[in-house]
């Protein structure tokens, strides 16, 4: 079962606009769960009408911003970037495919494939795991359905997507170049760049925008601790 966590980007619906909070569904699994956007998380500025920015039944891209013990899911529209939400539409579009690829080899069986494999993840996630691990798929569609899907989904040009985040490092300690060094050790598998003074850009090019975005948060997170324990100044832009 797929779960949503802090920070993760969704494909809503939007469901219902009651005062200043708006409702949306999220499909996890063959289900829809519910999320909600205050105001002040809509638009940067102030908002005159809330419906120039979402109305029913519109589909928009969403970050996860908290999830509460009871279950409330609070989402932000604002605090997600053109090319963030170019990406998440561009997965859901090939999920769609993925979708059709499994129906034109597996036929009927196809819907219960489908709902076998959302019971663990995503389609669009399994199958790209399928893609160097097919024992997964063949287990569920058998090995030569298999295959034939993979042949298939192979054969697709898929668009890669690059992730940048910005970092801040500064220091007063006498071997401050030593120990920024250090840090920057943290972000293996990323693209480092000096910008200036203190400042490093992180690069990470995925087609998989979620997993790409998880690797760079769980380096970001890392240095940060590393960091306090060495006394340097580290924030993210």
């Amino acid at each position: 079962m797929e779960k949503l966590e802090v920070g993760d980007l969704v494909l809503c619906t939007v469901d219902r606009i009651v005062g200043t909070v708006v409702f949306v569904k999220i499909p996890i699994e063959n289900a829809e769960i519910e999320g909600s956007i205050l105001m002040s998380e809509i638009a940067p500025g102030r908002i005159r009408n809330i419906r120039d920015y979402v109305v029913p039944k519109k589909k928009i891209v969403c970050k996860v911003l908290r999830l509460t013990p009871n279950g409330n899911i609070e989402l932000s529209l604002r605090r997600v970037s053109q090319k963030e939400k170019k990406e998440i539409i561009e997965q859901d579009k090939q999920e769609k495919s993925y979708a059709s690829i499994l129906k034109s080899v597996l036929g009927e069986k196809s819907e219960e494939t489908i709902k076998e494999i959302l019971k663990e993840e995503r389609l669009f996630s399994f199958l790209e795991e399928a893609k160097e691990n097919p024992e997964k798929l063949e287990k569920i569609a058998g090995k030569e359905n298999s295959k034939k899907i993979l042949e298939i989904i192979k054969t697709q040009k898929k668009k890669k997507a690059i992730i940048k985040k910005e970092i801040h490092l500064t220091t007063i300690k006498p071997n401050g170049i030593s120990l920024i060094k250090k840090i920057l050790e943290d972000f293996k598998g990323l693209n480092v760049k000096y910008i200036s003074a203190g400042r490093y850009s992180l690069e990470l090019e995925s087609e998989d925008l979620k997993k790409a975005d998880k690797k760079i948060r769980d380096s970001i997170n890392i240095a940060e601790k590393d960091s306090r324990k060495l006394d340097i100044e580290f924030s993210v832009k």
